[in-house]
């Protein structure tokens, strides 16, 4: 059976998009109305009328859907997210996926049953599964922090590969070339993009035989294991790049149990900072995210899909920069 969003797909556009053109709602330019029209026709799409009247009802609810609501990074989206809605007369739905699709699914199925407004998803994987499902029943959606396959989706995210580059670049510019990379997961976009940026500090240094890089999780399990493990080669790394926060604090506990000094002895730096809360002296060296912002502006974004006060006939790619933070983890130039 064709949906919306095959029809979305045929005509390039969100399936938002085709959505005001069937209901004749919000600005739509002629010759998108045009392209979107003879999608359909080519499609033989018929628009489902009950499943629009049921829809046509506000809660004035939306869902933010993350993967892990434990680290920082997520608690504090999360509050903007919260803020920004509630300014606006919407309440919030939180969910906590862990990392899994199939949690995601789950979540997803049953917020769409408690008829939220919109949806605001931190993707477990890169596919783009959810995404779909969520689009194919007419119900804006936003995508946070991390990329997907499907192009047709509001994405607002940071500049993870600029964020490590600028990270490995300062390690290499200290004097560093053995850098081990603590990744999280293989099919995460945000793994993907800091690989890339390792890569391409390593590789502009001449460093490429020296790199390391191992995938686990965005844990402090993960951190710690990694850590082991790759402290354990031979020669051993003199720094190390953490993915995330949490990689980072298992990688710390991992050092210290095996009486390893930081900076003196291995250098550190990481993606995301740690709150003061979990540090008595902040001392690691980040490329830290504006969470709070990224939230707001992705909030703002899907309300106004909402409110059909966005662009109808392009889907927005937000990518905000990364703030480099050089605190003592990283340590002198080495000889």
């Amino acid at each position: 059976m064709t949906t919306i969003h095959d029809v979305a797909k045929r005509a390039g556009v969100a399936p938002i998009t085709v959505s005001r053109v069937i209901n004749n709602t919000g600005y739509i330019s002629p010759e998108t109305r045009q392209i979107v029209n003879k999608a359909i026709a080519e499609l033989g799409y018929v628009p489902n009328v009950l499943a629009r009247s049921l829809r046509s009802k506000r809660t004035n609810t939306i869902a933010l859907v993350l993967t892990d609501i434990t680290n920082p990074f997520f608690t504090i989206m999360a509050r903007g997210v919260e803020d920004t809605a509630s300014d606006a007369g919407f309440n919030v739905i939180f969910c906590n996926t862990d990392e899994s699709e199939e949690k995601e699914k789950k979540y997803i199925q049953l917020l769409l049953q408690k008829q939220v407004d919109g949806i605001l998803l931190v993707p477990a994987k890169s596919t783009s599964k959810s995404v779909d499902y969520v689009q194919e029943r007419d119900i804006p959606v936003v995508v946070l922090d991390r990329r997907v396959s499907n192009n047709l989706v509001d994405v607002v995210r940071c500049d993870s590969e600029g964020g490590a580059y600028q990270l490995v670049k300062l390690l290499i510019d200290l004097g560093h070339r053995r850098i081990a990379l603590l990744n999280g997961s293989v099919d995460v976009s945000t793994s993907e993009d800091r690989l890339s940026g390792y890569k391409r500090a390593m590789q502009e240094a001449g460093a490429e035989a020296e790199e390391l890089y191992y995938y686990g999780t965005f844990t402090q399990a993960s951190g710690y294991e990694l850590a082991r493990r790759v402290m354990a080669q031979t020669p051993r790394p003199t720094a190390i790049f953490a993915a995330n926060n949490l990689i980072a604090i298992g990688a710390l506990w991992a050092l210290q149990e095996m009486g390893l000094k930081v900076p003196e002895e291995i250098a550190v730096v990481s993606f995301d900072d740690l709150p003061q809360s979990l540090v008595a002296y902040p001392f690691l060296t980040v490329a830290t995210q504006p969470a709070y912002e990224m939230s707001k502006k992705a909030t703002d974004l899907l309300i106004a899909r909402l409110n059909d006060k966005a662009p109808d006939d392009q889907c927005q790619n937000i990518v905000l920069p990364v703030e480099l933070i050089v605190r003592s983890s990283s340590g002198k130039v080495v000889s």
